[in-house]
This record gives structure tokens, sequence and C-alpha cells, in this order.
């Protein structure tokens, strides 16, 4: 089949799968899909998952696409902290939490990591609306610090949690104290109502 209709078909997607490939396109099967991945013409996101290289220049895009290859999941950790100017690094890696298991996969777009949390602990996010009116799942501020101390314990000293490097200025400015006290009570984890406690005691919140 000719790739110029498929390409008609399903560029205004973004991204799609297999099996919206193979209904809209009967004739399409894995061989069309494998072929056009080598020659170029689509950019393989995870087994099962294609998008176009027409995207790659598209940074919004590729966030946007961390909520659809693996679900549910939403936009924490590092990303978004990273995001809300709470830490000082840039951020390789596009970090999701998810109530599936960890997995992280590689492709042209970036790489996409998901740590596991247990689903009641699946809140805490919001909708942000991208370029082209499409929906993001991102953690709010409050929300994304709480899924790092979650996620990594070993934050539980004074000097741990200054190794953070978290700016003063943007956690005053930036942070909702009283949400991420409410975002705590509502994990209801001993351990880490002591480490997030520690953290608004050592940046003096």
């Amino acid at each position: 089949m000719l790739f110029q209709e498929f390409r008609q078909n399903m560029f205004t997607l973004g991204y799609f799968t297999s099996h919206q490939a193979y209904a809209v396109f009967p004739t399409c099967d894995k061989n069309n899909l494998g072929r056009w991945v080598r020659q170029g013409y689509l950019v393989k996101l995870r087994n099962g998952f294609y998008s176009f290289p027409d995207y790659l220049n598209d940074r919004d895009f590729a966030f946007f696409l961390a909520n659809r290859i693996y679900r549910p999941s939403y936009i924490s950790l590092h990303t978004a902290l990273a995001f809300y100017g709470l830490i000082p690094e840039s951020v390789i890696q596009i970090t999701s939490v998810t109530s599936l298991k960890t997995v992280t996969f590689s492709n042209r777009f970036g790489t996409y990591t998901y740590q596991a949390i247990q689903p009641r602990l699946m809140f805490g996010y919001t909708a942000r609306t991208l370029p082209g009116n499409r929906t993001l799942l991102f953690a709010t501020p409050e929300k994304a610090l709480l899924d790092l101390l979650y996620l990594y314990p070993f934050y539980n000293s004074v000097q741990e949690m200054e190794a953070l490097r978290m700016d003063p200025e943007s956690l005053n400015e930036g942070l909702n104290v009283d949400l991420f006290k409410t975002y705590t009570d509502q994990a209801a984890s001993k351990a880490l109502e002591r480490r997030s406690m520690l953290l608004l005691k050592t940046y003096g919140l």
C-alpha cells in the first residue's frame, strides 16, 4: 500500500497504535509499519505505538506522548519539579508515575521513565492544554514533590534534603504548603509524613 495515502489519513492523530492502523487500512500489517520505520517515514514509540518524524522538533509533543504510550500515568518527579523551577537540573528523561509496573521506553522523541506508585496515590495532577488542543496530565508542584519523597525514601536526613538543591525562592513562591500537607495526609504514610515535614523544616517553610 502507498505510504502517502496512509499518512493522509493518520497524520492528524499525532500518534497511533498498530490496531488503529489495521482498522483504518485492513491491508496494512506489521511488515508495512516495520518497513516505514526503517525508511524513516514513521517513528516507533514502543511496541504497537507509532508517530511521524514531523513531530520530532515539537517539545510539547514529546511531553504529550508520555501520557499516551503508557496508561494510566502523569508527568511528575524530576521533569515536573524542573518545569516549576523547584530543582536546578535540566532533566533529560521525561519522568512520570503510574499505577502499573515500573518501565522505561526510549525512542527518537526521548527516554520515558515510569515509576510505579500505589493506585490510591494516583491523584494531585491536572490537565494542561498544549498547542493543537492536546492535553497533558501533569503533577502539581506539591504532588511532584510528594511523589519524589515517596519513591526515593533515602531522602530522610537534612543532608539528603539539602542535596536536592531546591531553590528556596521558588519554593516560597510556587509551593502551596497547605496543599502539600493535605496531599501528605491523603497518602496516609507515617514514614512519608516524616520526610515531608523534614523537607519543609530544612527549607524553612
